[in-house]
């Protein structure tokens, strides 16, 4: 399978206005990203890392620049090819893991099917392959405050490739797990990425970017560091991540 660019920003410049104040938060970020990397987002708090990620996940526009993901011009797409996107192309990591409460395990591996229309049973047997993938047989029907931290973001992360995604964007996601579960974590988003999925994970901590190839250093708006690294850390699940396609 020959690789190409997936994501490609041009001049980025993100502006908030606060009544008559202006805030920019992105001042010209420029740079490509290939198909099948992993890189780490990182930098100082209010240095433009989360309105970065937004704008690559069609979350949020840009005040002034070019986005093109997946050799499509994100700013001419309307409303319902943003969301397709965002369900069928892209799986989303956050640090307090977005699980529903009330919905057991599987039923939340469920809901981007739900959104897709995939038959119901199709979407429990899809949904129970990604679980037992990241090792939570037996746990299926736990609602998440019944799951530790790291069983709920390993529930996060099969609900974000369910569909999947060429492309994980992570937000912190070891940000509220002990040392023991965030290595377990990265270990899954390596073995993910060596299926070829890219990934982007913003992170505060020097020890979890090292489990990236690449690192981004943001600082005032701007891209001040770009550098490739070899990736550190063995897999503490081992094997290899059957993604739905696959029988």
């Amino acid at each position: 399978m020959v690789k190409g660019t997936l994501i490609i920003t041009e001049n980025l410049h993100k502006v908030y206005r606060m009544g008559e104040v202006e805030v920019r938060v992105l001042r010209g970020v420029s740079l490509k990203i290939e198909e099948g990397e992993f890189v780490a987002v990182m930098g100082p708090s209010g240095a433009g890392k989360s309105t970065f990620m937004n704008i690559l996940g069609c979350l949020d526009y840009p005040t002034s620049g070019n986005y093109m993901f997946d050799g499509q011009k994100v700013a001419a797409l309307n409303i319902n090819q943003l969301a397709e996107i965002r369900n069928r192309k892209i799986g989303f990591v956050f640090q307090n893991f977005n699980l529903l409460p009330r919905m057991s395990a599987v039923e939340n591996v469920e809901l981007p099917l739900i959104y897709g229309g995939v038959s119901r049973r199709e979407r429990k047997e899809r949904a129970l392959k990604m679980l037992w993938a990241m090792g939570l047989k037996g746990r299926e029907n736990n609602t998440p405050s019944k799951l530790s931290g790291g069983e709920q973001q390993r529930v996060a992360i099969a609900r974000a490739i369910v569909n999947q995604p060429i492309l994980i964007l992570a937000d912190e996601p070891t940000g509220n797990l002990d040392s023991v579960s965030a290595a377990e974590v990265m270990a899954i988003f390596q073995r993910l990425n060596s299926q070829g999925i890219t990934i982007i994970l913003v992170t505060h901590e020097a020890d979890i970017a090292q489990y990236a190839r690449r690192r981004l250093l943001f600082r005032d708006g701007k891209v001040v560091e770009d550098t490739a690294e070899i990736t550190v850390g063995t897999s503490a699940l081992g094997g290899h991540v059957p993604l739905p396609e696959e029988g």
